[in-house]
C-alpha cells in the first residue's frame, strides 16, 4: 500500500448519530427509527473511537464531517440535537448538518425556515425517496418510504412509475434554492433518469447522489452460492449505468463514493468482488470527474452495516475504506485524490 496516493486530511461527507433508547430521544423525534432499531446508540464518542482515532494513527486527520439525517419524526428537533452535541462535545467533528424535511408538506417553506433556524450548520436536506414499488425487505424500495405510503416522488405513482416528479415534491425541491440548501438524493437506479430531469429543471439546487447511486447486489448476495461469481446482473448494471450517465450530464450534480457494500456485499472477501467494485468506482469517477466526487464512510454502527446496509456481516475499517478508494484512484494525481477525500465535500457543503 506504500505506493498509494493517500490523503493526509479527509472530510467524512456522510455519517449518522442515533439514540433510540427510551431514556434518549425516542420520545421526541426518533419513534420511527426506534420502531426499526430498538435501544440503538451511536454518538460522537463512539465515532471518535471507531473512525477519528484509527485514521489519526495512520497519519490521516479527520476533524470535519457531515451529519446526515436519520429518518427523524421531526427534522428540526433532530438538527437541534446534533447542534447540541456539536456545541458541547469536544470530540464531535460535525461541521455540517443535512437535515430532514418532507418536501411535499404544504408548510414546507416554513418548515425549512424553522429547520435552518435550529443551527447555522444546516446546509442541506435529505428526504429518502428510494422506490421501485411496494416496500418489501428484499427490494430497492427503502423502508423510509413507508412513511408516505410508498409514493415514488420522482416518477409519480401511476402504476407504471413512468411519469415525472410529483408536483408537491418538485415545489418543495424548488424552495431549497430560496433557503440556500443542497439536496442529498437517495434513490434507486431506476429513478435516476427522472431525477436527472428534475435536477436539470432546478439549476440553483446543488444535488449529491448518495451511495454511488445505489446499485444493489450486482454480483448476487454475500453467500456461499455467489462467493466466486464475477458476472454482474446485466439488467441492473445497465439500468444503473443509464441513470448515472443521465445524472452526470447535469453539471450541478455530484456523487458520494459510499455504502459500497450495497452494490457488492462482502466485497472485501474475494478478489473477484473487490476488482469488480473497483471498476464501478473508477467508472463513476471517470463519469463525474474528481471535481464532483466525494468519499464518505456512512459510518454509524460498524464497518459491516455502514458499508452494506445490513446486506453483509463484513465491511472495511475506516482505513481499509480509505486504502480501497485510493486503490481505485491509481493513475490520478495527488490533487485529484485530495479533492475526492476533502475538497469536493468542502466545496459542495460550503464548509
Amino acid at each position: 500500500m506504500s505506493s498509494l496516493k493517500l490523503p493526509s486530511r479527509v472530510i467524512d461527507a456522510h455519517h449518522h448519530f442515533v439514540d433510540t433508547r427510551e431514556s434518549g430521544n425516542i420520545q421526541t423525534f426518533q419513534k420511527f427509527l426506534g420502531s426499526l432499531l430498538k435501544d440503538e446508540v451511536y454518538l460522537a464518542d463512539q465515532y471518535h473511537s471507531d473512525v477519528v482515532e484509527p485514521l489519526k494513527q495512520e497519519g490521516i486527520i479527520l476533524d470535519t464531517s457531515v451529519h446526515v439525517e436519520c429518518m427523524p419524526d421531526d427534522g428540526a428537533q433532530e438538527a437541534a440535537w446534533i447542534e447540541s452535541i456539536a456545541s458541547n462535545d469536544h470530540k464531535c467533528t460535525v461541521a455540517v448538518i443535512v437535515g430532514s424535511a418532507d418536501l411535499t408538506s404544504p408548510t414546507i417553506d416554513n418548515d425549512l425556515t424553522k429547520l435552518c433556524a435550529t443551527s447555522p450548520k444546516v446546509h442541506g436536506i435529505r428526504w429518502i425517496v428510494d422506490c421501485v414499488g411496494k416496500f418489501e425487505p428484499n427490494t430497492a424500495t427503502h423502508v423510509a418510504t413507508t412513511r408516505h405510503d410508498g409514493v415514488d416522488y420522482l416518477r409519480g405513482s401511476n402504476g407504471g412509475y413512468d411519469g415525472e416528479a410529483v408536483p408537491e415534491f418538485e415545489n418543495g425541491f424548488s424552495l431549497l434554492a430560496k433557503h440556500k440548501l443542497s439536496f442529498d438524493l437517495q434513490c434507486a437506479p431506476a429513478q435516476l433518469p427522472a431525477a436527472a430531469r428534475l435536477c436539470a429543471r432546478h439549476p440553483n439546487v446543488p444535488v449529491v447522489i448518495d451511495h454511488l447511486g445505489k446499485p444493489r447486489t450486482l454480483l448476487g448476495p454475500d453467500d456461499e452460492e455467489h462467493k466466486d461469481n464475477s458476472t454482474p446482473n446485466p439488467q441492473e448494471l445497465a439500468k444503473w449505468r443509464a441513470g448515472m450517465k443521465a445524472m452526470a450530464e447535469v453539471p450541478h450534480v455530484y456523487v458520494k463514493l459510499s455504502m459500497l457494500g450495497y452494490a457488492i456485499p462482502g466485497w472485501i472477501k474475494t478478489p473477484q468482488r473487490r476488482e469488480f467494485l473497483q471498476s464501478l468506482v473508477r467508472e463513476v469517477v471517470a463519469l463525474f470527474s474528481p471535481q464532483r466526487c466525494m468519499a464518505a464512510l456512512n459510518w454509524w454502527k460498524n464497518g459491516a452495516v455502514s458499508d452494506s446496509d445490513f446486506l453483509s456481516d463484513v465491511g472495511p475499517t475506516p482505513m481499509e475504506y480509505v486504502q480501497f478508494i485510493a486503490t481505485c484512484l491509481e493513475g490520478y494525481s495527488q490533487e485529484d485524490v485530495d479533492r475526492i477525500f476533502y475538497g469536493t465535500a468542502k466545496e459542495f457543503y460550503r464548509i
